[in-house]
């Protein structure tokens, strides 16, 4: 009984510390979230100025005008693509879903494929679907780290497209849909699309004091599309890793709530045996003061008979 009863607080010592270590984790998701999501919304100014500028060179001239050359470039390299999971665990299904997700979108695009993975975990998974991986990028563990990593994959991919090696590049990361939610998404960065430079060509000035560029158009239309790809970028994996987050967060939760469930049940089943043990003592003793009790009495009945 004894044994059984110290086994017992030694597993509910070893869960409280699990219980300890997970509040700590779900602390620390909770805030990462908030600073990644605030710079995702800082960062709406800042691509809503970059939109704007587009809007003025392409007011001034059409945009196939200033982009041609990349209408007329036909495809000819492999699809790349930069897909951004994590590099920890304890994150659910965050890597399996926006890994999953990459495959079933580039099986359904024609020609070969080439990625560069973000994060270790999805780069496994990627590597276990067969896909050809280009290079690793570390995940980053702050908003600060995010810039870096955006200029090397930006550096990168420019080199292989200037190669002809890839002809397109696709981001496929999870963008958050609430606090604990989060589902895969794509975008298509390069070569930039009709559609959305006319999009960007019929947007409305905020005043109505009209800009106008100064010095060469072609110059600032490439200027600007490199911040637009910065932007991209820097908004792909800064929602990634909101997500990653919002999954750990989840992860958490749920571990707290089944560790809460673990405690009460090993709390509760100390406490029987702890009960049973003292029943057990009490029934020795009043067995033990009966049987004395008796006793006396059976020699007095002796001595009356003598």
């Amino acid at each position: 009984m004894s044994d059984t009863m110290v086994s017992l607080q030694r597993k509910i010592g070893g869960a409280g510390d699990l219980q300890s270590v997970v509040r700590t984790m779900k602390a620390l998701a909770a805030s990462s979230i908030g600073q990644y999501e605030q710079s995702v919304s800082a960062l709406a100014d800042y691509a809503r100025t970059v939109e704007l500028g587009l809007h003025v060179c392409f007011r001034a001239n059409p945009p196939m005008a200033l982009m041609g050359g990349q209408k007329t470039l036909t495809p000819v390299g492999a699809i790349g693509a930069v897909v951004f999971g994590s590099d920890q665990g304890l994150v659910g299904q965050f890597n399996e879903v926006v890994a999953d997700y990459a495959v079933k979108t580039l099986a359904a695009l024609p020609g070969r494929h080439r990625i560069w993975a973000v994060g270790e975990r999805v780069q496994a998974r990627l590597a276990d679907a067969d896909l050809e991986l280009l290079g690793f990028f570390p995940v980053p563990n702050s908003v600060k780290a995010i810039t870096p990593l955006v200029g090397q994959i930006l550096l990168e991919s420019e080199t292989r497209r200037s190669r002809g090696e890839i002809a397109e590049l696709h981001l496929f990361y999870n963008r958050p849909t609430s606090r604990t939610v989060y589902s895969p998404v794509n975008q298509r960065l390069l070569p930039l699309d009709e559609r959305w430079r006319s999009e960007v060509a019929t947007l409305s000035w905020p005043t109505e004091n009209l800009p106008e560029v100064i010095g060469s158009t072609t110059a600032t239309v490439s200027a600007l599309i490199h911040e637009y790809l910065f932007v991209s970028l820097f908004r792909a994996c800064a929602e990634s890793l909101a997500s990653e987050n919002a999954s750990r967060l989840a992860a958490m939760q749920r571990a707290e709530k089944n560790i809460d469930e673990l405690l009460e049940n090993l709390n509760r089943h100390f406490h029987q045996l702890r009960q049973s043990g003292i029943d057990e003592e009490l029934f020795d003793v009043l067995s033990g003061f009966e049987a004395l009790a008796k006793k006396p009495m059976a020699s007095e009945g002796d001595v009356m008979r003598s």
